[in-house]
C-alpha cells in the first residue's frame, strides 16, 4: 500500500524530527552498537541539515523520514517503521536519482532489509569492507548506480 508523502529540503527545525527516526533506526536494529545518544544524533543531522545534504519525507504534514545525499554519495536514507514499505524510501530514492548522474553508498551488510532494497531500485554491489572504515565497525557492502557505471 503506497502513501502520499511529499518531499522538500530538511531545514534547521528538522534537526529534532530527522533525528529522532535516525536514533530509533540505530535503536531498532539489534546488531547494530549504540554509540550515539539522541542528542548527538539529533546534532549529527543538524549537521547534514547544515550543509544542504538532507531532503525530508512528509505525510500529513509531519517528517516520517529522510535522505542524507553529497552530490553523488548516499549517507542515509531511514524512514520511521510506521511508513515502511509504503513506497517513500523508492520516491526519496528516485527524487535522488533525478538529480544525479551516478550514486554511491555503504550499506551493513547485517542491514538484509535495506540491502535487498537497494538491489531492487538498481545498485549494483562493488566491493565489501570489514568494518575498519566506519564507526560501528561493522562490515559493510559498498553499491553504485547505474549499473552501466559500475
Amino acid at each position: 500500500m503506497t502513501v502520499q508523502a511529499t518531499l522538500r529540503p530538511a531545514r534547521p527545525l528538522d534537526a529534532g524530527a530527522t533525528g529522532d527516526i535516525l536514533w530509533r533506526c540505530q535503536r531498532e536494529a539489534v546488531w547494530m552498537p549504540r554509540l550515539y545518544s539522541g542528542a548527538e544524533t539529533i546534532a549529527f543531522c543538524g549537521s547534514m541539515i547544515e550543509r544542504g545534504w538532507m531532503t525530508v519525507a512528509l505525510v500529513e504534514g509531519r517528517i516520517v523520514g529522510f535522505l542524507a545525499c553529497d552530490g553523488r554519495q548516499i549517507h542515509g536514507l531511514y524512514l520511521s517503521r510506521e511508513v515502511w514499505g509504503k513506497g517513500i524510501a523508492r520516491m526519496v530514492l528516485d527524487d535522488a536519482k533525478r538529480r544525479a548522474d551516478r550514486l554511491i553508498l555503504r550499506s551493513f551488510q547485517a542491514n538484509a532489509r535495506a540491502n535487498r532494497f537497494y538491489r531492487r531500485a538498481g545498485f549494483v554491489e562493488v566491493g565489501r569492507g570489514d568494518g575498519s572504515d566506519n564507526d560501528e565497525n561493522l562490515p559493510d557492502i559498498a553499491y553504485v548506480w547505474p549499473k552501466e557505471n559500475a
